[in-house]
């Protein structure tokens, strides 16, 4: 796919993005092996200012992944293991009284973290489940008649098992809509489970692991993915996919206007990691199975008949037309 005439590439800032995001991959492939794919759409919503939901079974490194991005950008890292009993305060933070002061002194949760995770979040009661909501959507806390703005840059990735569903609570659509994507890493090949034994057999990596870039670097880096541009066509191309979930006959729920603004997003910074000041429709064909396929609700006879939104993403990316984007030129992708 070409690049739009009237777009210079590699401008200085989304050079900055490639270098950052490069440097980036490679320190967390220092302790993830194999598994490029699922860093760079990790980083992609990162960049977007967005939270990461990640479903696997258990051991494939999703925890590892998280503590490994967190330790990649120098930021504060806090872990919250989610339980039936785990309450909403346990997140957000809690005011206990100071008897020298005689007042209330407010405590704060591991939500202030810069990078939360949040293991097995379907685990946790509804109640606990709403507690992430406000900070996710508009990166501030509320506790206690007191608002509290969070430090940028804010990333919550949150897990869960999709195998084993007693005692859980299904997270519901409302939450679902709020993570921008869903990400799963798989098993590894045997070439790459052989090398990770050789790694660890002496100690583990993430504890080597150091900052190749500061929070400060990851916030321009976000301000700059706002700068790429999205040509007129790739946009009406976006919107088209979106529209075709909706009047999907295996679908009882199509995509929402904040996934077009998801969509929309990640072909920007999956662009801006490439280094290109330009998107792609190849950037928003990649992003689409991981932004949409969340937020799509099957039909109960699609169930039965074992549809997936996946393979229902797949029919609608072959279905709808692929704009052309001018002359051809090469484009170097080395993250792809």
């Amino acid at each position: 796919m070409s690049k739009p005439e009237s777009v210079t590439d590699n401008s200085p800032r989304t050079a900055d993005v490639a270098s950052l995001a490069s440097r980036i991959v490679a320190n967390v492939e220092k302790v993830i092996i194999g598994k490029r794919q699922p860093i760079v759409m990790a980083l992609a919503a990162y960049l977007c200012e967005g939270h990461i939901l990640m479903e696997d079974v258990p051991g494939v490194a999703k925890t590892m992944l998280a503590r490994a991005l967190a330790r990649s950008v120098g930021c504060t890292f806090k872990r919250l293991q989610c339980t039936p009993d785990l309450l909403p305060t346990d997140v957000t933070g809690v005011s206990v009284f100071n008897q020298k002061t005689t007042e209330f002194e407010f405590r704060p949760g591991p939500i202030f973290a810069q990078t939360i995770l949040v293991d097995e979040i379907n685990r946790a009661t509804p109640r606990t489940q709403s507690a992430l909501l406000e900070a996710m959507a508009e990166r501030r806390v509320s506790v206690d008649g007191q608002t509290y703005n969070l430090k940028p840059p804010f990333l919550v990735i949150a897990t869960q098992n999709p195998i084993d569903h007693e005692g859980t609570f299904p997270l519901p659509e409302a939450q679902l809509d709020r993570f921008l994507i869903r990400l799963g890493l798989g098993y590894p090949g045997l070439t790459e489970e052989s090398k990770m034994l050789e790694r660890l057999q002496k100690s583990n990596p993430i504890d080597e692991l150091n900052p190749v870039v500061s929070a400060q670097d990851m916030t321009a880096g976000q301000q700059a993915v706002r700068e790429i541009h999205v040509d007129a066509r790739v946009r009406q191309y976006l919107l088209q996919i979106v529209q075709e979930t909706r009047n999907h006959s295996d679908l009882q729920l199509g995509g929402s206007p904040r996934a077009s603004i998801a969509l929309f997003r990640t072909a920007q910074a999956l662009a801006a990691i490439h280094g290109r000041a330009f998107a792609l429709p190849d950037d928003v064909k990649k992003m689409a199975p991981h932004v949409l396929g969340h937020r799509l609700i099957l039909k109960p006879e699609s169930r039965l008949r074992k549809v997936t939104s996946r393979a229902v993403i797949e029919e609608i990316l072959g279905e709808v037309s692929v704009p052309v984007m001018g002359r051809a030129e090469p484009v170097d992708e080395p993250l792809s």
